[in-house]
């Protein structure tokens, strides 16, 4: 290759010579790069992440140092330093607005969060990310341990706890804190805030968090999510923008109320610890509820749901005691509707079916009127024919079928030679009359044998189905999914469309179709 000039002269003019202005276009030794206005250098270091990284290249020119403060994103991986990202928060003068700010730390204490919290409270126009994780899986247990005892006392201390600082700009606000304690600012309007998270928080006083996320400190929230939070027995939420309202482990919630005009998704998960749980809920635009707790209509109040469109109520116990508590709260949830557009049920098995253990699902002898049904099936390897069967026979009106088979890893052949989850058998040769089903889809299948039993009879029960979409599971191989498409394809009619798919990679997240022709799977 020709070289232009010698001593590596022709490499350092198209490496180029750092300098401090972007004078000398066009000379042999331009810095380019620098010579690019601010705001374009700061883009170009959002694109590099982490700020630690885009601070790095202050070591290129004097102009360089004082570029990197000004980025409108910051994001810190790991930094077990609280006073370090302050002082990042703080180094601007005058500070610039931030609209994104990412802090993930490990095992992190109250002071090192309080070192940077404030200033980013005061930067912040947009949103907030901060996950603390803990080590070791035994703090976790440690942790939960030492909260029995802490709730038993009264006036329990707030030392100890981060403060919250009142982010009065931000949009977004998302904290994860390993069961650290947290108090809630006193005083104070989050003016423009439109989503708030929090996880794994211990919530100390003298704030509630009913005082927070009402209309009157928070007039701009529309999602508002709590999860696994410790020190909430009563919530009460008065918001006229909520929209979207989740709520799950709440431990140790004894009532609940929740005003909120606008309000058009409810999930409730694992909150109350009791059979009778006091709750009142008026949301009169409310479209979907994901009640998957307590409930008992004498306690708990749903107000006017007339334009509720989905319903979804907690597991459904194949195998269990007749009459027992976690199916009698389904069925008077269920009870409580006499049609909904989309039902969502969900069916349990046990890993071991004891031959004692009742077979209970046909308890359930009324399902309200539904078009769209989705049926989970958490079967543990069993055959989940009877208990499917027996459903759909509840909601002969149908149009759309969802299938969706969810078994525990390492459980898929579960189901030992004797076993009692085959019974009753009269699924296999009853017939059943599906004649408004039209769509069908089937997600993760593994190709058991009971599994393809049923589709076969899907087929047969579905005589007008149009459409059916088979999605295997990622564990099926190449060679397995294409023994299954012929054989489940063998069951349809010829005016059915029925395609087939296998996810991308083991995240689920993107599929492609698999189509007869196929040679190399």
């Amino acid at each position: 290759m020709a070289q232009s000039g010698g001593g590596g002269g022709g490499m350092a003019a198209k490496r180029g010579k750092l300098s401090s202005s972007g004078a000398g276009a066009g000379a042999a030794g331009e810095d380019r790069l620098s010579a690019l206005p601010d705001d374009v250098l700061v883009l170009i270091l959002v694109r590099i992440g982490l700020t630690a990284e885009a601070a790095r290249t202050s070591v290129l020119s004097r102009r360089w140092r004082h570029l990197w403060p000004l980025l409108p994103e910051l994001r810190f991986d790991n930094t077990p330093d609280g006073h370090r990202i302050g002082e990042v928060l703080g180094a601007p003068d005058p500070p610039p607005p931030l609209r994104f700010i990412y802090v993930f730390t490990e095992d992190s204490s109250p002071d090192s969060l309080e070192a940077w919290l404030p200033v980013a409270a005061r930067r912040l126009s947009g949103d907030l990310f901060y996950f603390n994780a803990l080590p070791f899986k035994e703090k976790v247990e440690e942790e939960e341990e030492e909260e029995e005892e802490e709730e038993d006392q009264a006036g329990e201390s707030d030392a100890g706890a981060v403060q919250l600082p009142c982010f009065e700009n931000a949009t977004g606000i998302n904290i994860s804190l390993a069961l650290l304690g947290l108090t809630l600012p006193p005083a104070g309007t989050f003016a423009r805030l439109v989503n708030l998270a929090l996880y794994c928080v211990r919530l100390r006083g003298p704030c509630e968090l009913s005082d927070v996320v009402s209309s009157q400190r928070c007039p701009s929230l529309q999602r508002l999510t709590a999860g696994n939070i410790r020190g909430v027995d009563r919530l009460t939420i008065h918001s006229e923008t909520l929209l979207e309202l989740d709520l799950y482990y709440l431990k140790g919630l004894l009532q609940l109320t929740v005003v909120a005009p606008k309000l058009k998704v409810l999930k409730l998960l694992g909150c109350f610890d009791m059979d009778k749980p006091v709750a009142s809920i008026s949301a009169p635009r409310l479209q979907v509820l994901k009640w998957r707790d307590s409930y008992d209509p004498s306690s708990v109040q749903l107000g006017d749901l007339g334009q509720l469109r989905r319903l979804k109520a907690d597991c459904v116990l194949v195998y269990c005691e007749h009459g027992s508590v976690e199916n009698r709260r389904v069925l008077n949830l269920w009870q409580q509707f006499r049609s909904i557009l989309m039902l969502n049920i969900v069916l349990t098995y046990p890993p071991d079916i004891i031959g004692s253990l009742p077979y209970s699902i046909e308890d359930i002898t009324v399902l309200p009127r539904t078009i769209f049904l989705t049926l989970e099936v958490k079967n543990e390897g069993h055959n989940f024919g009877p208990s499917s069967f027996h459903m759909l026979r509840l909601c002969t009106g149908i149009r759309r079928l969802s299938l969706v088979l969810n078994t525990s890893k390492g459980l898929e052949s579960a189901c030992q030679s004797g076993c009692t989850c085959d019974q009753p058998a009269n699924w296999k040769t009853e017939e059943l009359s599906l004649n408004r089903l039209t769509e069908v889809e089937g997600t993760d299948l593994r190709g058991a044998e009971h599994e393809v039993v049923f589709m076969e009879r899907l087929f047969s029960w579905a005589t007008m189905l149009k459409k059916m979409e088979i999605t295997f599971d990622y564990s099926v191989t190449k060679s397995k999914a294409r023994e299954l498409l012929q054989t489940l394809a063998s069951f349809s009619r010829p005016e059915a469309l029925v395609e087939f798919y296998m996810y991308d990679d083991a995240d689920k997240e993107s599929t492609y179709m698999l189509t007869t022709e196929d040679k190399e799977l």
